[in-house]
C-alpha cells in the first residue's frame, strides 16, 4: 500500500519534475570535449617477440637498404642505352647521396650524378647517372636487368 508521504513525493515529482538535470544548452560554435584523466601506460610484461622485433628495427635503420629494385621499363632501357644511366627504385627516405653511396656498395660502379623524382604512387624513382669510365649496359648486363 502506498503511504502518504510516498504519494506526497510522487506528486511534488509530477509538478517539479525528477531532480535531474535538463541536458546543457550550447551556446558557443565550438564544442570542447571535457578532459578526461589519461594515465600513463604502464604494461607488466614486454613479450619476448616485442623485444626482438624492436631491436631487429633498430638495427634496420642503422643499415638501412637504400636501393629496393632497379627499374625495367621501356623508357629506363631507353636511359641505358641513350644516357648511360640506370633506374632505380628507392627508400621513400633516403636522399641523393645515400643512394650514390648505395650503388657504390652493391654494385662497385661510380655515379656521377643521382636524380631522383616521388612519383605519383608515393614511390621514389633515382635516375643514376655513371661516370665515362662505367657503361650502363654493361652493368645493367651484370646485375641482370636485361
Amino acid at each position: 500500500m502506498i503511504t502518504a508521504t510516498k504519494a506526497k513525493k510522487a506528486a511534488g515529482a509530477l509538478k517539479t519534475g525528477s531532480g535531474r538535470k535538463a541536458a546543457r544548452i550550447h551556446t558557443k560554435t565550438h564544442f570542447f570535449k571535457p578532459r578526461t584523466l589519461k594515465k600513463a601506460r604502464n604494461p607488466k610484461e614486454v613479450n619476448a617477440t616485442v623485444k626482438s622485433i624492436r631491436e631487429k628495427s633498430r638495427n634496420d635503420t642503422k643499415k638501412k637498404q637504400h636501393i629496393k629494385f632497379p627499374l625495367t621499363t621501356e623508357s629506363a632501357m631507353k636511359k641505358i642505352e641513350d644516357n648511360n644511366t640506370l633506374v632505380f627504385i628507392v627508400d621513400i627516405t633516403s636522399n641523393k647521396r645515400q643512394i650514390k653511396a648505395s650503388v657504390k656498395d652493391l654494385y662497385d660502379i661510380e655515379a656521377l650524378k643521382v636524380n631522383t623524382l616521388v612519383r605519383p604512387d608515393g614511390q621514389k624513382k633515382a635516375y643514376v647517372r655513371l661516370t665515362q669510365d662505367y657503361d650502363a649496359l654493361d652493368v645493367a648486363n651484370r646485375i641482370g636487368i636485361i
